[in-house]
């Protein structure tokens, strides 16, 4: 008899512009979302975390947890979770004892994963925060946590997650390029519901929403109201480009993190050349869609490109970026630095048709829906594959059940910087 699975699935990762819940039905390989809700944070706090995500860069668990800010971010994030989870549950009349698990991912404050280790001769590791045991404290759920630990753990990159997700979906949808359009972008090429490969492409909403978060009100560039009246600085463009780009040259798959998309250096530049808000805007957004369509050119060459591309995440209802990549992979007229123009006309020409590009059937809930899924594979005691891990058996997360006592370590996952001793 196939068990039904009723899940609370929550992603929040680098996303620095709500929290984002989701409640999904599992019936063996058919789901449906029953019900979501979303809660922006507010401004004070995001810049709290931004300060905290600066603070803990390159430490281990143990120096992490002597820093003051660091327990008060950490209680403040959580709690806010769970009077997110416990006023949706009010709102559409849930009965908690029907809800299995609460998939929670944490929030992702630093990452580096093997791809980077290697180049800069250092160790892996992963920084994820959230206590899974304070929220099942607090909500009365059970809660599956603490996911990439196990990647990391066993030599994978622990980024992106999702692919295997959009396997699972692609049943339906079929084979595509599924495209994430988050703060860092990542893609997966899924063939007959395998993921045949996936990557991390590079800043997606990171450079836009943290530039905008420093000079406005807002959180984020909605409906491209800035980017719209702004025009392309090609130096700038450039430079976007050049201040990473061994990252983005980087064979795939790969892993990123804002802290190697250097934002600060960008505003600086921005700043020093006095650079117009809606120009700098309208360039960032097109960065986002040029390294997105940039990065599938870095596929192995002898794997099939699909036909069909199909979008998800926040970052590509932004018209500009939308339109950007429309035009990157339709028209010769698109602006492409010089050096890139023989890679951009390439990656055309693998494709046999014109793209079909077009947003997911899933696309709402995806990352919420993502942690509500591995939630379910950890409570069926099943192997989540990602594309580096095909071959390692690796059941992923760790779950805590309700009323049992918080552990201070237990507010950092288990693979952060020293785990290894």
């Amino acid at each position: 008899m196939i068990k039904t699975f009723d899940i609370i699935g929550n992603m929040t990762g680098n996303s620095m512009d709500a929290i984002d819940l989701v409640l999904t039905r599992f019936h063996g390989d058919e789901m449906h979302d029953i019900c979501s809700y979303s809660v922006p944070y507010c401004a004070k706090f995001q810049k709290q975390m931004e300060k905290l995500r600066q603070m803990v860069v390159n430490k281990t668990a143990d120096e992490i947890s002597k820093i003051p800010l660091f327990h008060t971010i950490h209680d403040q994030y959580i709690q806010t979770l769970a009077i997110a989870i416990n006023k949706m549950c009010d709102q559409y009349n849930i009965n908690k004892n029907n809800i299995d698990a609460i998939g929670f991912h944490g929030k992702t404050l630093d990452h580096n994963p093997p791809s980077i280790a290697k180049k800069n001769k250092s160790l892996p590791y992963t920084l994820q925060m959230g206590s899974g045991q304070m929220l099942a404290n607090m909500t009365h759920i059970p809660v599956v946590y603490d996911f990439r630990s196990d990647f990391i753990m066993n030599g994978c990159e622990g980024a992106p997650l999702i692919p295997t997700h959009n396997a699972h979906i692609s049943s339906t949808e079929g084979d595509a390029i599924y495209y994430n359009g988050g703060n860092t972008a990542n893609f997966a090429v899924i063939k007959n519901k395998r993921v045949l490969i996936a990557s991390d492409a590079g800043p997606f909403n990171e450079y836009i929403d943290k530039f905008i978060r420093n000079n406005t009100d807002q959180s984020f560039d909605c409906d491209g109201m800035f980017g719209k009246s702004g025009k392309i600085n090609h130096e700038l463009l450039n430079q976007l480009f050049n201040i990473c780009h061994e990252f983005y040259q980087m064979p795939l798959p790969k892993s990123g993190d804002p802290q190697y998309y250097n934002a600060n250096g960008i505003f600086e530049i921005i700043q020093k050349q006095k650079i117009p808000f809606n120009d700098a805007i309208h360039t960032m957004e097109y960065f986002s869609a040029y390294i997105a369509a940039y990065s599938m050119n870095l596929i192995p060459i002898n794997m099939e490109i699909p036909n069909n591309i199909f979008l998800f995440g926040g970052g590509w209802k932004n018209p500009v970026v939308y339109d950007s990549f429309k035009k990157i992979l339709y028209s010769q007229h698109a602006t492409i630095l010089p050096e890139h123009r023989a890679t951009m006309l390439n990656l055309r020409q693998r494709f046999k048709h014109k793209p079909n590009i077009r947003f997911s059937k899933f696309a709402d809930n995806m990352d919420p829906r993502l942690c509500a899924d591995m939630a379910k594979y950890r409570l069926e005691n099943k192997v989540w594959d990602t594309y580096d891990s095909l071959d390692k058996n690796i059941i992923s997360g760790i779950i805590a059940y309700p009323n049992n006592s918080i552990q201070i370590r237990d507010k950092i996952n288990r693979a952060a910087k020293g785990w290894q001793r």
